[in-house]
């Protein structure tokens, strides 16, 4: 049975966020004057169980959801990770199950990752400038170490490694090119991200937002590039290829060219809630069913109403309000 919304969007990708804990503070996601050592994440019964998540997967791939991607906060702090990766990986009709990681930890994990049945692994890397990096991750991690991440990805065999960087104007924005330079040599796809307004706690505004158009500008000017089609409908990514041959590079642009009307993702927060939007105030606790005995029946009839009901599309109304939203889910609640 496959699900639209109120727009007649499909439910084609499901994004798990695993734990609310980051071993980094970036200020777009988890500034460190709020999310300081005395901070109270989750406790472990908060979060869904292992269980819980392959139950609640399994009956969303049963809707014509294909794609699975695992996030946090830092995925790979979820003690076990390797093992819902193997669970997941085993459910009939998951056929895209990829990873967004800082890369931290991967030296230590990319081999069981790659074992365990994840194809794909995202990389978060806001520049190779060493400076700027370590001011924008918050607790002075070195390129280096994230370098050491996406050489211990390739090594394991993940094809195509995918780098997203968030793109603010003052803050990264004379590093972009250096970044995409790096991706030709490494043979990966780096993603420039708008700046976007996700949670309230970063104080976004449009003046720090680098528009697609000058992003992909700026990077012409030095290595000359030319646009290709989306691999599908739902992508979120414009795609650029060099003219040289040398690869590619995405641009998402939710900010100054909104794809709500493709959009077909749900995501499910690690204490158990679903948010159809990523701008979304307020989140529909799922746990609770997961946990009081409910059949699997009646959890696709909450999912068949909840996803049935759906008519968000923040990004293509977010101009024409006068005030912003007082109250959105942060970042590190669903990952983005």
């Amino acid at each position: 049975m496959m699900l639209t919304d109120q727009f007649q969007r499909p439910l084609h990708d499901l994004r798990i966020s695993v734990t609310d804990r980051c071993n980094f503070r970036c200020p777009y996601c988890m500034p460190a004057e709020i999310f300081h050592e005395r901070y109270e994440f989750l406790s472990r019964h908060e979060l869904l169980s292992f269980e819980e998540i392959v139950r609640l997967t399994a009956i969303i791939v049963g809707f014509g959801a294909f794609k699975v991607r695992i996030t946090g906060g830092e995925p790979l702090l979820r003690r076990g990770i390797h093992e819902l990766i193997r669970q997941v990986s085993r459910i009939a009709g998951v056929e895209d199950l990829t990873m967004t990681t800082n890369a931290f930890l991967l030296p230590q994990h990319a081999e069981s990752l790659r074992a365990a049945g994840l194809q794909r692994i995202t990389i978060s890397l806001d520049s190779l400038d060493e400076a700027v990096f370590q001011a924008m991750n918050g607790v002075g991690a070195r390129v280096a170490q994230v370098m050491a991440g996406i050489a211990a990805a390739q090594a394991a065999g993940f094809q195509p490694i995918k780098i997203n960087c968030v793109v603010q104007r003052g803050v990264n924005d004379h590093t972009l090119v250096d970044l995409a330079r790096y991706g030709i040599e490494q043979g990966l796809i780096v993603r420039f991200i708008e700046y976007m307004d996700v949670g309230t706690m970063n104080g976004w505004r449009m003046d720090d937002v680098v528009p697609a158009q000058e992003i992909v500008s700026r990077i012409h000017e030095a290595l000359p590039l030319e646009p290709i089609t989306r691999n599908y409908t739902a992508e979120t990514a414009l795609r650029f290829r060099y003219r040289d041959g040398a690869g590619e590079i995405g641009v998402i642009a939710s900010v100054t060219q909104p794809f709500c009307g493709a959009c077909s993702r749900l995501r499910l927060s690690a204490k158990g809630e679903l948010f159809t939007c990523l701008f979304a105030n307020t989140g529909t606790d799922i746990r609770s069913l997961l946990r009081d005995g409910s059949t699997d029946e009646e959890i696709r009839g909450f999912l068949a109403d909840l996803w049935g009901g759906r008519e968000d599309r923040y990004s293509e109304i977010r101009h024409e309000l006068t005030e912003p939203l007082e109250d959105k889910v942060e970042m590190y609640h669903i990952g983005g």
